[in-house]
């Protein structure tokens, strides 16, 4: 295994620095290593591909083994990894909490008078049916701290960790108190034997993004499904649906009518969304006029999150922006 330990300016090793066979082999080698967790022992392909997700978000070697983990199939992210990504990105984050309850506030670099809150507390977490598991009753404070960190990151800022955002625990391993699998499915290489389907290659059930928007609860939830469709690259018109109704749950119920009467009234928009809507068809016309025919994606890179979830201020901050880049 010649010429594979290449590293980056400071020491640190870079997958980007090898060829593929090269990256292979060390792969092999970190995956025969016992220093390794669990999960990626005896399993190369699962340590190349975190690797490779490593790199993408800017991680060395270490960093990505011990902080991202594979889990039934997928990447995810220790709480404190998220906390320090999105710190690094230029966020800030307030957390605070105790055995009882965990308080996680998000300001986004580029919006920095909107904050991004996410609570969890023992009653919901009870509610989530997840006070009952060991680790749970070992630690309630790390793991309500954990719950809220990567609700909150689901929120605010995504993008940081390119998709990947949530912790082991959450896809459904046990966890110590430091939010590191105790045990992972490891699934071994094996050929595919003539005649034989390949396990890999079969089709997971389509989830119905809208039907589980609409089941949902809160906004936070709906923003993470709205992610997850968009990932899976559902159409426009649906991921409008789901926006819309992530933004009827942030607006909350509507006011019931005096003396207890139930009376007929035609559903209308919140006076915020009819703002934000307006404000889109300015953005639109502007983008239209000059030349912009990519608005939707600009607007979500220079503000991480889709122009159908924005509030007013935020679309005609940004429209304020290109105007004067236009001038």
């Amino acid at each position: 295994m010649t010429e594979i330990v290449k590293a980056q300016p400071g020491g640190a090793l870079s997958l980007g620095a090898m060829s593929a066979p090269d990256a292979w082999k060390f792969a092999e080698a970190l995956a025969g290593s016992g220093m390794l967790p669990r999960q990626y022992q005896d399993s190369p392909a699962s340590v190349l591909w975190a690797l490779e997700y490593g790199r993408a978000i800017g991680l060395d070697v270490i960093t990505t083994t011990q902080s991202v983990h594979v889990i039934q199939g997928r990447a995810t992210a220790s709480a404190d990894l998220m906390a320090a990504l999105t710190r690094r990105a230029g966020h800030r984050m307030r957390i605070s909490g105790d055995d009882q309850r965990a308080e996680v506030t998000i300001f986004r670099a580029d919006d920095p008078e909107f904050p991004f809150t996410a609570v969890w507390d023992t009653a919901k977490a009870e509610r989530a049916k997840l006070t009952r598991k060991d680790t749970w009753q070992q630690y309630p404070g790390s793991m309500l701290r954990a719950r809220a960190i990567s609700e909150c990151v689901r929120m605010a800022c995504p993008e940081v960790l390119h998709g990947s955002i949530y912790t082991p625990e959450e896809i459904g391993a046990r966890v110590d108190a430091d939010g590191t699998p105790l045990d992972a499915e490891v699934q071994p290489l094996r050929r595919v034997q003539p005649g034989e389907s390949d396990p890999w290659q079969q089709s997971a059930p389509a989830r119905d993004f809208v039907a589980e928007a609409r089941a949902a609860t809160d906004a936070g939830t709906v923003r993470a499904i709205w992610q997850d469709a968009k990932a899976a690259g559902l159409d426009d018109e649906r991921l409008g649906h789901i926006a819309a109704v992530g933004r009827s749950l942030a607006a909350g119920p509507p006011p019931k009518p005096s003396g207890g009467e139930v009376v007929d009234a035609e559903v209308v928009a919140e006076p915020d969304e009819v703002d934000a809507q307006a404000a889109e068809a300015e953005l639109r016309t502007f983008a239209e006029a000059n030349g912009l025919d990519e608005i939707d994606r600009d607007f979500e890179t220079a503000k991480g999150l889709p122009l159908s979830q924005a509030i007013a201020p935020q679309i005609r901050a940004f429209l304020a922006e290109l105007s004067g880049t236009a001038a």
